[in-house]
Parts: structure tokens; sequence; C-alpha cells
């Protein structure tokens, strides 16, 4: 008995080879081309849209001019407080008051000890108008006494009795008027001393040097006022509030003064327009940051210290526009991917602004063209695509 499995192959064999239409239809089938259906790529069309260029900076809010305002005399408490965070306050106006007491009643030993060298300075004078007339009077009878001697008609000892007067009237003179600058000097060291003590009864008041916001308050009832340590009040000069942000060094050379920022403070949701003051000439060398000034809109209303971020727009232009996604950036430059005719085709672009996921084509790309999506090396020039446009 033979097995069946042989017996089937030869069996089939000879079906085979008995038949030629199935071995034509064989290789009609080898030989006919296979018909694949293209891969699907999606594409977005260029599109003409507005851009902006923009720098995202971060900093605080900050007086743009703070005035420290401390003691200017030494030892006196302070008597009363007549401000408090948040005031307004104008130029000159009290802010606390010290103890006077004891300036008081310096002030009036320094006008008694005042008249005093004016009562002194009259009696000089007198004693100069006293003396002077002694001393005119002694003169003149020693002149006649000398034309008598010389006469013959006067002793040696008249003679020397005349001449002693009028040596002592001349020295009382002398003395008097010596008094006399003595009680000036008087006078004038009192009004000097009168002067200092108006200058620390004046001061006894602390004013406000410039009209403003009280931002903070130290003072304290009882505390003895010093010039040294923390200032007893602060004061935002006009209440004028500016953003002090810092911005990488390589963006900071793109900023310049006048241009336009929108400001967010914290824990709000309302933009305040603002503009840039200044620009800071100098760069951390340990942060590598520079910083700028942004003056706000004159209306905000604005919370000193608060963290605060700002957008800055450099430039905005209308321009061809196309996910940043479909560019590939080469050692050569911007490459994109454009299907024409369901065929895939490189070019090289010149790209510009780039924000919120697009990016701008300045050179390379006419609006309605379309780009792949999402660029990639498993495409290459003339493959042969399904363009699917993305929505």
């Amino acid at each position: 008995m033979q097995p069946v499995f042989p017996l089937l192959a030869a069996s089939i064999a000879a079906l085979v080879i008995a038949s030629p239409a199935l071995q034509a239809q064989a290789q009609a089938n080898a030989s006919a081309p296979v018909n694949r259906a293209a891969p699907r790529v999606t594409v977005v069309p260029a599109k003409v849209e507005t851009m902006s260029d923009t720098v995202i900076v971060n900093g605080s809010l900050v007086a743009r001019d703070e005035v420290m305002v401390a003691a200017r005399i030494e030892g006196q408490a302070i008597e009363s407080i007549l401000v408090e965070e948040g005031d307004t306050v104008k130029e000159g106006q009290v802010l606390a008051r010290l103890v006077r007491d004891r300036l008081e009643a310096s002030l009036a030993q320094n006008e008694a000890q005042l008249a005093k060298a004016r009562a002194s300075l009259s009696a000089a004078k007198s004693q100069i108008a006293e003396a002077d007339a002694a001393r005119v009077q002694a003169q003149a009878s020693f002149q006649r006494t000398r034309t008598l001697r010389d006469d013959g008609f006067a002793s040696a000892e008249t003679f020397d009795q005349r001449q002693a007067t009028a040596r002592q009237t001349t020295a009382r003179l002398s003395v008097a008027q010596d008094q006399q600058r003595l009680a000036e000097a008087d006078i004038s060291l009192a009004e000097a001393q009168r002067t200092d003590l108006k200058i620390q009864l004046e001061r006894a008041e602390i004013k406000a040097p410039a009209s403003g916001i009280v931002s903070r308050k130290t003072a304290r009832l009882g505390a003895i006022a010093s010039g040294a340590g923390d200032p007893l009040f602060r004061i935002i000069r006009d209440g004028l509030i500016e953003l002090e942000a810092e911005v990488a060094e390589t963006s900071l050379a793109r900023l310049k003064s006048g241009m336009k920022v929108m400001i967010r403070p914290a824990g709000t949701d309302t933009d305040v327009q603002g503009t840039i003051r200044l620009v800071s000439p100098e760069i951390s060398r340990t942060t590598r940051l520079g910083r700028i000034r942004v003056v706000p809109d004159a209306s905000a209303q604005l919370m000193l210290g608060a963290y605060a971020r700002g957008i800055v727009e450099i430039t905005r232009r209308e321009g061809i526009v196309v996910p940043l996604s479909a560019v590939q950036f080469t050692e050569t430059g911007a490459r994109l991917q454009i299907v024409q005719d369901g065929l895939v085709k490189s070019r090289d672009v010149t790209v510009g602004i780039r924000a919120s996921g697009k990016v701008e084509i300045l050179k390379g790309l006419s609006a309605g063209e379309q780009v792949v999506s999402i660029a990639g090396a498993f495409l290459r020039d003339g493959d042969s695509v399904t363009p699917v446009v993305e929505k």
C-alpha cells in the first residue's frame, strides 16, 4: 500500500501540467503591476496673518523715587504722629512732632543772654564816649602845659602829671573799646546760638520733604528720634510706581525707551498699559540679566512690592505664516516641505517672527501653498503623497 500524500502530490502536478490555461493565468498575475495607495500626509495652507515680536519681562513694582524721612535732631522723644501708611501728603506737611520743652527753655535762656550782651554793649559805648572826652581834655591840658614849660612858666612836675593823665585817659578809652568788642562778640555768639535753637525747634516738627504717598511708617510714640538707623517714614514721591523688571542680556539690546509694555500684576486679570522709561546700561555678571524701568498708566492702581509680568511688543506686521512644527532648522538654514501635485518638494526659506507656535516666512513661500504640517526625515523630495488639509 502506497502513502496517501505522495499520491496526492503527484495528482496535483499532473493536473497543472495538463492545464495550459491555468499556467497562462498564473504568468499574467505575476507580471501585472501592484496598485498601492500613496501615504496620507497632513498639510496646512500658508496664510497671511499679523505677527508680533514680543519680549517677556518679570519684576516687581517699586517706587520711582522713594524719599526717606528721618529725624534731623538727636535726643528728642516723639510726642505725636500725624499720618499713617497710605496717606497722601504734601511737601512741607507735618508728619510727626518731637518734645520741645528743653529746646524752648534753652531758647528762653539764650534770649536772656542776648539781652545781657546787648546791655553790656550799650554800657561799653557809654564808657567809650566818656573815656574819649576825658582823653581829649587831658591831651589839651597836656599841650598847654608843654607850651608853658617851654616858656618857663610850668614846672617839670606839673608837666609830668599832665602827661600821665593824658596817657591814662588814652588807656581807659582802649579798655572801653575792648569791652565794646567783647560785648559785640557775645551778641554774635548768642544770636548764632539762637539761630541754632530756632532751627532745632523747627526740626522738632518732622515735615514731608516732598509730596507723595506714605509707604511705610516706623515712628513710634515715645521713641527717641535719631538720624541713625531706619527712617521714620518712607514716601513715594508724587505717588509714582514703576515696574522694575529683569531681562536676559540677549533680549536687552532689543529694548529701547518709549516702547509700549502690557503689565499684568500678580493676582489680577487686567492688563495695564505702560512705557519703557529706562534701559539700564549695565548687565549683572552673576545673573547675566539687565534691568529696565516701565512707567505704567497714571490711572492704574498698583501695590508697591507686588510681582508683575510685562510683555514688550518689539514689532508688529503682516506676513505669510506657517506652524513652527513645519520648519526644519538645519545647518544651512530653515527648510519647508511643500506638497505640489501630490509630490513632496523641499524648499529653503527665510524665517522672521516666531510667536505662539507659529513662524513668519519672509522669503521662499507664497500664500496658499500647502506645507507639510510636521516636517520630518520620513519624507523625501519626489515622494508621492495624498495631502490631507489640517482643519
